[in-house]
């Protein structure tokens, strides 16, 4: 069911649910379904089309869980690989529910048809990923993994009662009230009208923040405003430092329809060669001998990607080339055969044609602090998905992501409605006024530049200087350049709210993507070590004396950074 937009003057009038879900990828979908199957009425709120938006739509490749269907496993093996993988910072409570849990969900997508690759003889498909020990990815074929997830879930949630549903909606506050969410304020896209919206309990399940990369592999509405959410309705952020960058994201020829990161399973399979401009073999100038197998690390993969093109020997539109001429083109069809028609397509020829890559921004570990019941330490709200920090530590172990999401939904679903149905719902309509105005009012009259032009600004700054390596000098010049941005942006949206405002929409996703962006250079200043997918090039190497988190929490209006031990196993 579809919720309908209030009639009259939508700002007059009140929604109200048992539980908000904010964010309908892989994580809300979920979320809103257990929510729901627990006798909950539901609000799942997104700022595109429910289910197709959001990270698990846009994945392509494969989705870890210790099934053990190819060869004896156990979530405990996914667990030491997942710590590994992390550099000594997960929070293995959270890890252990990604590993634990990722079962359980797995073979409940499977049930909800996800359609996931099987043998002749009725077993699921597993195969094997960097960091993992053996094979321990499903997967429904090497294009549209993402998108059977995002169908199946979709699908139950239109089955399962009592989930109303609005795309096209910004959630831009929470509302608190003695110390408790109960609530948001939101502005209706499509109208260009505010909304109040009342819940006995909210999840946050809006994704990541690679949007704030030049390069990236998120969709457009991934720029952190869960993360600012949260801090701003005073719940704490953990490992913002650890932003990961994938070193073989499609840079050209054009590529349309098709996971920018598709790259990993044909290099790691096929042993594409990786050349610099004058098509040569260089990893083995960092260290690295690569050898055209799959063997090196992506960080190191990445260093040397940024090297070579720093040197003046990258490719023609600034990466590296990927080369899979040496492959005969029957291989290339066994192992991958409708991918390599989807190529065709885009007048790609592997056979003829090398592509050309380069590290793009992919995930966020940091996110939310949450415990294992997903409670944030604010009553009334919950985190669920990428929005979460602190499972993956340093790094994430390839293939967790879409795992993490659909465990954790599952457990804040869960939790959620056990809130709602403890606590009932209010409303406090004094605490709700100042968003209320923001996000409805008429503000300043629009300044000569634009939104557009600023958010570029800050993807400049994120990418040049908060990248995959760097330095307190470059450290400290993207501090600078974020508060010259913020004080540009201004207190307020310019003119009156429109309908389909993608300007006013820009304000508060620079709003949002400011204040996280300034987090996660707070932190990366602060670690003066080099771990997992933090590098700082003077500070080269680990350093077991920053074996602890980092959480960054808003306080009188500043962002102030704190340590903490590394949570123990329960």
């Amino acid at each position: 069911m579809t919720a309908s937009i209030p009639s009259g003057r939508p700002d007059a009038a009140l929604l109200r649910a048992d539980v908000l879900v904010i964010g309908a990828g892989g994580a809300g979908l979920y979320a809103a379904i257990e929510a729901a199957r627990r006798g909950a009425d539901v609000l799942l709120l997104d700022r595109s089309l429910v289910g197709r938006g959001g990270a698990t739509v846009m994945a392509q490749m494969t989705v870890a869980a210790a099934l053990g269907s190819e060869t004896e496993d156990d979530p405990a093996h996914h667990l030491r690989d997942t710590l590994a993988a992390g550099r000594d910072l997960c929070d293995p409570r959270l890890a252990r529910l990604l590993c634990e849990d990722g079962v359980e969900v797995i073979r409940e997508m499977d049930a909800w048809k996800a359609g996931w690759a099987r043998h002749g003889d009725g077993r699921i498909r597993q195969v094997q990923a960097p960091g993992h020990d053996r094979p321990r990815c499903v997967y429904v074929d090497f294009l549209s993994t993402g998108p059977a997830v995002s169908r199946a879930l979709r699908t139950q949630a239109q089955r399962q009662g009592g989930i109303r549903r609005m795309g096209e909606v910004l959630v831009t506050d929470l509302v608190l009230s003695d110390g408790r969410v109960q609530g948001a304020v939101a502005l209706d896209l499509a109208h260009g009208v505010p909304l109040r919206i009342a819940a006995g309990a909210t999840i946050i399940a809006t994704g990541g923040l690679t949007r704030l990369y030049r390069r990236n592999s998120a969709s457009a509405n991934m720029a952190g405003d869960g993360y600012a959410l949260a801090l701003r309705a005073g719940a704490t952020l953990i490992d913002m430092e650890f932003v990961q960058f994938f070193p073989i994201g499609h840079l050209a020829p054009r590529m349309i329809g098709m996971d920018p990161i598709m790259w990993d399973p044909f290099r790691y399979k096929l042993g594409g060669r990786l050349l610099n401009g004058a098509m040569e073999e260089f990893t083995d100038r960092y260290g690295a001998p690569d050898g055209g197998r799959y063997v090196v690390t992506r960080d190191l993969a990445t260093y040397a990607i940024t090297r070579e093109v720093a040197a003046g020997r990258g490719s023609p539109s600034g990466g590296a080339w990927l080369s899979f001429q040496h492959v005969p083109e029957a291989v290339l069809r066994e192992n991958f055969g409708p991918v390599i028609d989807r190529l065709a397509a885009n007048g790609i020829d592997l056979t003829q044609t090398a592509v050309e890559v380069a590290p793009i921004a992919h995930y966020h570990m940091g996110g939310i602090r949450v415990d294992p019941a997903m409670h944030t330490g604010i009553p009334g709200l919950l985190a669920a998905g990428e929005a979460v920090g602190g499972a993956n530590g340093a790094n994430r172990l390839s293939g967790n992501a879409i795992t993490e999401a659909l465990a954790f939904g599952r457990v804040a679903g869960r939790e959620a409605a056990a809130i709602a149905a403890r606590d009932g719902t209010g409303w406090n309509d004094a605490a709700a006024r100042d968003a209320l105005a923001l996000a409805g009012g008429t503000g300043p009259a629009r300044p000569g530049g634009n939104t557009a032009a600023l958010f570029h600004r800050l993807q400049a700054v994120m990418a040049d200087d908060v990248g995959p390596f760097r330095t307190a000098a470059g450290l400290a010049r993207a501090a600078r350049r974020l508060d010259d941005l913020a004080t540009e942006l201004g207190e307020a949206p310019a003119g009156a709210p429109l309908p389909h405002d993608l300007a006013r929409a820009d304000w508060f996703d620079l709003r949002a993507g400011l204040q996280v962006a300034q987090a996660v250079v707070l932190a990366a200043t602060a670690r003066t070590e080099s771990r997992g997918a933090h590098q700082r090039e003077d500070h080269p190497g680990l350093d077991a004396a920053w074996t602890h988190n980092q959480t960054v929490a808003l306080e009188r209006g500043c962002l102030c950074l704190a340590s903490q031990p590394v949570a123990e196993a329960a």
